[in-house]
């Protein structure tokens, strides 16, 4: 298979990308969760956004992946964070993720685009629609969150995120398939050996538990976004699984409830992943949002 990875220089980051489709159809950015390499937005995933005449840009963020590792920053106390404790704060929060990807727009001279985060990823996608409103054609976040405190993580989910990190290819299939089996879509049979395959692909290609818990403590400290959404006036849509139990459902309700005029979509079913029985239906939302917000801009213009 070919690598088709670039980088991008944001900063004092690099960051890797890749990119699926026509470089002169709409730009359409995806930012994965937590934890989580982009490969995650799998390919033919991107290749049916792209296949509906988007440019797909899809990208490590900072501390996961082949983008930069903040190694100089150290290991935040989570435990002492979790617990409201005194501690240093950590090195980013998710104010500054949101700006990484203001930054890669710019490294590849894109002045706007449609913005499409899971999970963190949706929450550093709502930081940039506040932020950065006008980088930002449509927003498009799944299985997020406003706030830590709406859509807590059920008992057992929050169990399985902090199993055992692997120390191999084959640990990390099967702690993939551990976390997957209690977050997954109980509506949808998990493709175990497409979640094994990733896991060791994930890990051959890079891995560092001490970035992951760097990334969980910028979630932590980053604060409500609620008051940011109720100013926006960016098309939005809103997708979450009625059975996610990483971050339930009322995250989502949360979401749309805060942004004027979103659209939310419950998928009956779906837990904290994107099963691939589910990518004509989710593709489907993304690009009939993304049209729509393309073919409004063109008529205000």
């Amino acid at each position: 298979m070919t690598d088709r990875t670039e980088r991008a220089t944001v900063g004092d980051l690099e960051l890797a990308y890749e990119t699926f489709g026509d470089a002169d159809a709409p730009p359409l950015v995806l930012i994965m969760g937590l934890a989580t390499q982009m490969l995650a937005w799998d390919d033919e995933f991107c290749g049916l956004l792209a296949g509906h005449g988007f440019h797909v840009i899809r990208f490590d963020n900072r501390d996961i992946g082949l983008s930069s590792h903040l190694d100089e920053a150290g290991v935040p106390d989570l435990g002492a964070l979790l617990g409201g404790q005194s501690t240093p704060a950590p090195p980013y929060t998710l104010v500054d993720m949101a700006e990484d990807t203001a930054g890669l727009l710019d490294a590849l001279g894109v002045e706007s685009a449609h913005i499409v985060g899971a999970s963190m990823g949706g929450m550093i996608a709502q930081q940039l629609a506040i932020d950065h409103p006008g980088r930002v054609r449509s927003l498009t976040s799944i299985m997020s969150t406003p706030s830590r405190e709406v859509g807590r993580t059920r008992p057992e989910a929050t169990a399985a995120l902090f199993l055992p990190q692997p120390t191999d290819p084959d640990s990390a299939a099967e702690r993939s398939l551990q976390l997957y089996r209690v977050i997954g879509s109980p509506g949808y049979p998990l493709d175990e050996s497409r979640v094994a395959d990733l896991g060791r692909r994930s890990f051959l290609r890079s891995h560092d538990a001490a970035g992951v818990a760097r990334q969980f403590a910028a979630i932590v400290v980053s604060p409500d976004r609620t008051p940011g959404l109720r100013n926006l006036t960016i098309p939005t849509l809103v997708i979450h699984g009625e059975d996610d139990p990483l971050v339930e459902v009322d995250g989502g309700i949360a979401t749309a409830d805060a942004v004027p005029g979103a659209r939310l979509v419950v998928v009956p079913g779906m837990g904290h992943n994107l099963p691939p029985q589910l990518w004509p239906q989710l593709t489907g939302e993304i690009v009939g949002h993304a049209r729509a917000a393309e073919k409004g801009s063109a008529t205000r213009a």
